[in-house]
């Protein structure tokens, strides 16, 4: 017969699950505290324990640690009623196999501990990985009780303190740098040196120096040495952004970096080491580059250890109501009381929940802010909400096929612009759409508009600003 230990300081929680739980082939045992819980693991050895984080004298947290010390092979499922990052990463980083929000889902749960005990079968023929035990003051923003964003904050404490290469994906605004700071607050490189480096931001001929460094005289304008981001996070994490935008040249580097801790300084041939851990991220579909050749294969399956997909929020509108609440926490704390926002209306709540966010969990920060300044009283209102929030536009989509044909042809151009600023790519692109239009349709201006989605009168005018109308060979 399998024992489960049930540890909460409320007794109808324990008689719950006795009644829900208990039988032939289960016996359900209770504890009221962290200190009794290690006394009925000593005396009766259970299979499994399920144990409330919010409890008397000792928390569920510190009796997971001492649980923990004493015997690495338990198998601990943690209870809350507040599904925070703090707690979310804090168990799943002292070793919890899982945890569950309160109040209880029972289909869920019996599903959740039947593979807990068989996890508890395996565990008594393997010994476990111990990560350290450490206890960190962690308070970054991740906020969410939805399914998939209890999914990455285990995946946040079950990797944190490894050394493991992670890929972070997700569209723009999901938060996939608060991410990367929380696996580095939770690491044991929490006292090294953490820096970030948006890819995209940085000319390709520069994120080269950025990263590995320059010796004087390596390129005009390199009047001295400079010693590069890797080189300043030795025993530290690097998280590099939007890692999809990474020129070639540049990947080469990073590859070499993770295969051998070994790199060059841009104009040097000193061979130098670094131990970094990189936390990569990007908001593009990482396989689809490398299909199309613009991310080399060796250097995505380096990088793609692990993988955390952060969800867009219009997939997670459940934790729009958790989001407004703690945004409105944090701007409060910079208001003084007669100008604190307490709450937000149902009708505006609801405006909220319905809307896309297309700009994420970012977009909607942004809209809390702008609602909370220039409301009047102490309660958001519908009329305080931005505009496109309040009245959305619908926007059409492009097909997959027109967005894929679009991307192969915006990167050429892109090289291109960077090389000669004074490129109009705008006007550039606008005009030789025209005439390719028109000579695809022999001339006719009618068929050409309707090809290029406008109207004639819109394309005549277009015809006469780039004076093309006369280049137009037509056979």
């Amino acid at each position: 017969m399998e024992k489960i230990l049930i540890v909460d300081d409320d007794a109808d929680i324990r008689r719950a699950f006795r009644r829900n739980l208990e039988s032939e082939d289960l016996q359900v045992i209770d504890a009221s505290s962290g200190e009794e819980a290690i006394k009925k693991v000593a005396t009766d050895r259970p299979d499994l324990i399920v144990m409330d984080i919010r409890m008397g004298a000792t928390s569920g947290l510190d009796t997971l640690r001492k649980l923990r010390e004493l015997d690495p092979r338990l198998t601990i499922i943690m209870m809350t009623a507040y599904g925070t990052t703090q707690t979310a990463i804090e168990a799943m980083k002292q070793g919890a196999y899982d945890y569950v929000l309160k109040p209880l889902d029972v289909p869920k749960l019996k599903t959740l501990i039947a593979a807990a005990l068989k996890h508890a079968h395996d565990m008594r023929l393997v010994v476990s990985y111990q990560p350290l035990l450490t206890k960190e003051d962690y308070g970054e923003g991740i906020v969410g009780k939805s399914e998939a964003m209890q999914q990455v904050f285990k995946l946040i404490g079950q990797v944190s303190m490894s050394d493991a290469t992670v890929l972070i994906t997700g569209e723009s605004g999901t938060g996939k740098e608060l991410v990367a700071r929380a696996i580095y607050h939770h690491s044991k490189r929490i006292e090294k040196p953490f820096m970030a480096i948006n890819c995209a931001a940085i000319h390709e001929n520069l994120l080269e120096s950025e990263l590995f460094g320059h010796e004087k005289g390596a390129f005009t304008g390199a009047v001295e040495r400079r010693i590069g981001k890797f080189e300043q996070c030795d025993q530290g994490t690097i998280f590099l952004d939007e890692i999809g935008d990474m020129p070639p040249a540049t990947q080469t580097k990073i590859l070499r970096v993770l295969q051998d801790g070994e790199f060059q300084r841009v104009g040097g041939n000193q061979t130098l080491q670094a131990d970094v851990r990189v936390i990569a991220a990007t908001n593009k579909d990482p396989e689809r580059l490398v299909a199309e050749k613009r991310f080399r294969e060796d250097l995505y399956y380096r990088l793609n250890v692990v993988r955390i997909h952060l969800p867009p929020q219009r997939e997670r509108r459940e934790d729009i109501p958790v989001l407004v609440d703690y945004f409105l926490q944090k701007i409060n704390k910079s208001r003084p009381a007669s100008a604190k926002v307490k709450g937000i209306s149902q009708q505006a709540l609801d405006v909220l929940q319905k809307y896309n966010w297309p700009g994420n969990v970012r977009e909607l920060e942004n809209a809390i802010e702008r609602a909370a300044v220039v409301a009047h009283g102490e309660t958001l209102m519908v009329d305080n909400l931005p505009a496109e929030v309040r009245e959305p536009k619908i926007v059409v989509v492009p097909p997959e096929d027109v967005n894929a044909a679009i991307d192969a042809a915006v990167r050429p151009l892109f090289v291109l612009a960077r090389k000669d600023p004074k490129l109009k790519i705008v006007a550039a692109v606008e005009r030789e759409l025209i005439i390719r239009a028109l000579a695809e349709t022999g001339g006719n201006q009618l068929q050409a508009a309707k090809l290029l989605g406008t109207t004639r009168a819109t394309l005549r005018k277009r015809i006469e600003k780039f004076g093309i109308e006369r280049r137009v060979d037509i056979r």
